[in-house]
């Protein structure tokens, strides 16, 4: 960075001897500074000592950095180098602190939020203000007001009385004698003097103001304790009735100290358990497997519509629930595997008049791909996702019930804090799994200031949520971060700490413990670690299986996961019984009947159960597939509202006589056929409970073939989380900013020569055509440059830097320092011109 032998008086002044590398760093660190790029550096000292820019960059400031500022808000202004490390390490001193507060004070200087030389350092007066818990109490760390501050409406008679009942001679004015009596209290040999002088009970009074608040309450006759101290300017009145420890007397009394407890550095995350890596990869793999069977079976209990949308948006208390039995999981975990499947673009409402929930045909895509590839998409859908599963069933700031797929529910500071949890996990040696605490801890000393949205009960709860759902993803196993969960990591938004200062001379390092914003992987750089995280995946998910194992009870197991076509057939011919490391189905008459209706003939039942079994075909299951087969369609139903037919007229006898069909409403109108009053639908279930296999026909005669048939949304795209802030800008646009700042600021403090017909204090010249046409004509021969006021054809103005090179038809073509280029510009828009001083 460069340097100037005079001291900058201001931030933009700072600012401008900043070379391009720390202009970039600002602009990184504080992304809302670049939207819209300012016109010069001026203006970009003025947005970065806005209050909503100041509130930003303070929230993202780590602990030590935000007590740095805290320890500044409370220093002289300007103050020392020397000054701020005592107020941080104290009379004591602390190694910790003395080598951390370069880093940190770099991080304040980065961030435009501390500027000046070691010997003049100044927190931009926002920060100061903000930084005050209130202004009754304007320290933010439990600091009272000065001596000269406390004493500003005293009276000089009673300033010369503390004066002489300190022990310290009387002066001939109040300016001198609050002086003295400052000097008195940060004097540490003549405070330990005083102060022992004093009784135990006055001593107590002041230990309990002194880490703050310092204002007390007393009485219009004090006792004889607080006498003492008000007397000798220990205790200053600041209002009737209200004493203050003066800020002097509390820093003796805290051994210098700014704060109680100063943490330099962040709590280390210890592991509470180590298992071996590849126990840990070969855990989370199964809970991989896990996750997408999960999400299919989800899909597929809604594949043909799934719950109806709320009108207020999302899923009803009741659907959660039907969810969660259907998905054998309790319902926040549920609401997980919804909302991940939402935000994996899986899942959409159907936009239709009776709106519901159904899979997208982007589900249909997925479900073609490897598994290692499916879980990978899964897994960066959760990492970026802003959408939090964890606050379901939760209330809104409206007292509203947060539902699942509903509004309310996005936190921009989800994915950050998962990225900084597995930037953790992936800091400690492999297989070992932190506690939740360890890591909350650690979280919370690298954001410790949070707005009023964001509170640090939030923070703790998305920490701890990011660890459980990392675990039911398969991202970790056994709590520690796995091979495939650390190369998706690489996929997250990260990048490596740029390098630290080594003393306080270091003006720009970046804090290695502070989350600034971090610039996003490439999407080249993003399919490099999702390719590396899938391939390590792979061998670990176990191979579909072609095959089952029929047994004599009517059911089949099935050792592992089915291939696709396997398990589809399967789940109409057969109904599942139970799940787990097997999958055990059994076969029904209703099961049957229900393949039958989906076309299949007895003899393709038979033929694929023997293709697909490693064992023989059992004979009950042979019986069973041919005496349904034998009793399917022999009666047919069709619309009248419905009828009956069966060639066989004692069946139909035996139909109309039958007590249970008293309901159904049926009348004979010929030998072979029965009217209903039901519909058809309703007819063959009647006729089904009572033990029939009737088959549907359609009006001409055939059977009606009854397949489900997949509900589909129109195409969809996965939901957008919602960002925190303006996104970092990337090295093409900071570059160009940087140019355009630097140019703008060239413009606005070129000096200029002065003229009767404008000033030099930036505003745009003012000159008329026939002036500004000669003066552009004169400066194309002497190659003069010149400062001109421009007006585009938008209507914004600015000022430029230009060396005329030639001046026809109504144009000046010129090479524009502020662009650095040659251009061509109207001469009737430009409103003035003038020439530039010499140097």
């Amino acid at each position: 960075m460069s340097t100037s032998a005079t001291p900058p008086r201001s931030l933009a002044e700072a600012l401008r001897v900043r070379d391009d590398a720390s202009l970039g760093a600002l602009l990184r660190a504080r992304p809302d500074l670049v939207t819209p790029v300012p016109t010069d550096l001026t203006q970009l000292a003025t947005r970065a000592g806005t209050r909503a820019s100041v509130v930003r960059a303070l929230e993202r400031l780590d602990r030590f950095a935000l007590q740095t500022a805290e320890a500044l808000a409370v220093a002289g202004e300007p103050a020392s180098y020397a000054e701020l490390l005592g107020l941080l390490a104290g009379d004591a001193g602390a190694p910790a602190v003395a080598g951390a507060l370069p880093r940190a004070l770099g991080t304040l200087r980065e961030q435009a939020l501390v500027w000046g030389e070691d010997e003049r350092l100044r927190l931009v007066r926002t920060a100061r203000e903000l930084l005050a818990p209130s202004p009754q109490h304007p320290s933010p760390t439990g600091l009272g007001p000065t001596v000269q501050e406390a004493t500003a409406g005293m009276s000089p008679g009673r300033i010369q009385e503390i004066v002489t009942a300190a022990g310290l001679p009387s002066t001939h004015d109040s300016v001198t004698a609050v002086a003295a009596l400052t000097g008195l209290f940060t004097d540490r040999e003549r405070m330990a003097t005083l102060l022992a002088e004093l009784p135990e009970e006055s001593l107590e009074v002041l230990r309990r103001l002194v880490w703050g608040p310092p204002y007390g309450q007393v009485t219009a006759d004090p006792a004889v304790r607080l006498r003492r101290l008000l007397d000798v300017g220990l205790l200053l009145p600041t209002a009737p009735g209200t004493v203050v420890l003066p800020r002097e007397v509390a820093l003796h009394l805290r051994g210098g100290l700014a704060h109680r407890i100063t943490e330099p550095l962040p709590p280390a995350v210890e592991p509470i358990a180590t298992h071996r890596p590849q126990v840990v990869d070969a855990t989370a793999a199964g809970q991989a497997y896990t996750a997408l069977a999960t999400v299919e079976e989800l899909l597929k209990d809604w594949d043909e519509g799934g719950p109806v949308v709320l009108r207020a948006g999302g899923l009803s208390v009741r659907d959660l629930k039907r969810t969660a039995v259907a998905l054998d999981v309790s319902e926040p975990v549920a609401a997980f595997w919804v909302e991940l499947a939402y935000a994996a673009g899986l899942i959409a409402s159907d936009g239709e008049a009776d709106e519901r929930y159904a899979a997208t045909p982007a589900y249909d895509e997925w479900l073609e791909r490897p598994s290692a590839e499916r879980w990978v998409r899964l897994a960066e859908a959760w990492l970026t996702a802003t959408r939090t599963a964890g606050l379901v069933g939760g209330r809104d700031a409206k007292d509203r019930t947060l539902s699942a797929l509903g509004p309310g529910l996005d936190r921009s500071a989800a994915p950050e804090v998962r990225h900084r949890v597995l930037t953790l996990l992936a800091g400690l040696p492999e297989g070992a799994s932190p506690s939740v605490e360890s890591v909350q801890a650690r979280l919370r000393w690298e954001r410790p200031l949070r707005g009023p949205q964001r509170d640090d009960d939030l923070r703790s709860r998305l920490t701890e949520w990011t660890l459980s759902e990392a675990e039911l993803l398969g991202v970790t196993g056994r709590g520690a971060l796995s091979a495939q969960g650390r190369a998706l990591w690489g996929a997250a938004p990260a990048r490596t700490p740029r390098e630290e200062p080594s003393g306080p001379g270091d003006k720009l390092p970046v804090h290695h413990h502070a989350a600034s914003p971090v610039e996003p992987l490439s999407p080249t750089e993003q399919a490099v670690a999702s390719a590396a995280a899938a391939r390590l995946l792979a061998p670990l998910l176990p191979e579909p299986l072609d095959h089952v194992l029929l047994q004599a009870d009517l059911t089949a197991v099935a050792p592992g996961p089915l291939q696709r076509h396997l398990a589809d057939v399967l789940d109409v011919l057969a109904d599942v019984e139970s799940k787990g490391g097997a999958t055990v189905y059994r076969f029904t008459p209703g099961s049957v009947r229900r393949a039958l209706d989906a076309g299949q003939a007895a003899s393709d039942l038979h033929a694929f159960l023997a293709a697909h079994s490693r064992t023989p075909v059992p004979q009950p299951l042979t019986y069973l597939i041919d005496d349904v087969a034998r009793r399917h369609g022999h009666l047919r139903v069709g619309a009248a509202s419905a009828y009956v037919r069966c060639d066989d007229d004692a069946l139909l006898n035996e139909i109309v006589a039958d007590k249970r069909a008293a309901g159904l409403g049926l009348r004979r109108l010929a030998p072979t056929v029965l009217a209903a009053q039901a519909e058809p639908t309703v007819l063959l279930e009647g006729l089904r409970q009572m033990g029939f296999a009737p088959a549907a026909e359609s009006a001409e005669g055939d059977v009606l073939i009854a397949r489900a048939h997949a509900h589909r949304t129109p195409p969809r795209t996965a939901p957008e989380p919602v960002p925190d802030g303006p996104p970092v800008p990337d090295a093409t646009l900071l570059s160009a900013a940087i140019r355009a700042i630097r140019a703008g600021d060239l413009a606005s403090t070129t000096p200029r020569k002065e003229s009767p017909d404008h000033g030099t204090t930036g505003e745009l010249p003012r000159t008329s055509a026939a002036e500004t046409l000669a003066t552009m004509q004169a400066a194309v021969l002497t190659n003069e440059a010149l400062w001109i006021g421009y007006v585009n054809a938008e209507g914004s103005a600015s000022q430029r830097v230009i060396a005329p090179i030639r001046v026809e038809g109504g144009f000046v073509t010129a090479y524009d320092h502020t662009a650095d280029e040659v251009r061509t510009y109207p001469l009737h828009r430009i409103t003035g011109v003038a020439e530039l001083a010499e140097d």
